[in-house]
């Protein structure tokens, strides 16, 4: 069997066990964590170490586009002064496939110190991260796919996947029009208000 297979068999596998978990029920702990943090003006920030964190600065991205404000933390800065972005109520993100990276497992125990909450998402809800959080998203894949299945990819999807139904959620409760999205942003084809919403 040639790589691309194994990662197109990796893929399918993963988006099987993850769809089903687009469920409303899935995302209310974590977003109602959220929604109680912002109702006493308290903001979002999201973080990850490595490929995660990649997965993390477009989540960001995504989050704040949509109506929910959010800050990209950088994984490790956050022991070397980078926590001081964050004020005690706010709400961390946390993304990590094994929920056991030492490197987080320091920003996730500073992020607490700092009275933050924490939504871990991880692959493994056994894991310290997933444990140690206030809530937690699911993300789990039983091969990466590709050489070695050492890569991040199957896992990286599926964190991704995870989150942006979280954003969904967010997103319909903020209730943004299409004005709103527009003005947040204006550029390209996306920053332009189409007929019916004009």
């Amino acid at each position: 069997m040639s790589s691309l297979q194994v990662f197109a068999d990796a893929v399918r596998a993963a988006m099987d066990n993850a769809l089903p978990l687009l469920e409303e029920t899935t995302f209310l702990p974590a977003a109602q964590l959220i929604w109680d943090a912002q109702a006493q003006g308290n903001r979002l920030h999201i973080t990850g170490i490595g490929k995660p964190a990649h997965v993390a600065a477009y989540m960001a991205s995504l989050f704040s586009s949509t109506g929910t404000p959010t800050y990209f933390l950088h994984g490790t800065e956050a022991v070397h002064g980078s926590c001081g972005q964050l004020t005690a109520g706010d709400v961390v993100i946390c993304i990590s496939n094994s929920g056991e990276t030492a490197e987080l497992k320091a920003t996730a125990i500073a992020v607490r110190n700092n009275g933050c909450k924490v939504i871990a998402v991880t692959g493994n809800p056994e894991s310290w991260l997933a444990k140690f959080a206030d809530e937690h998203l699911c993300a789990a894949v039983t091969d990466e796919g590709g050489p070695l299945n050492r890569a991040p990819r199957a896992s990286i999807l599926v964190e991704t996947l995870v989150l942006q139904g979280l954003s969904v959620l967010l997103q319909e409760r903020r209730a943004i029009t299409p004005q709103e999205y527009v003005q947040r942003h204006p550029g390209g084809s996306l920053g332009q208000l189409r007929d019916h919403e004009k």
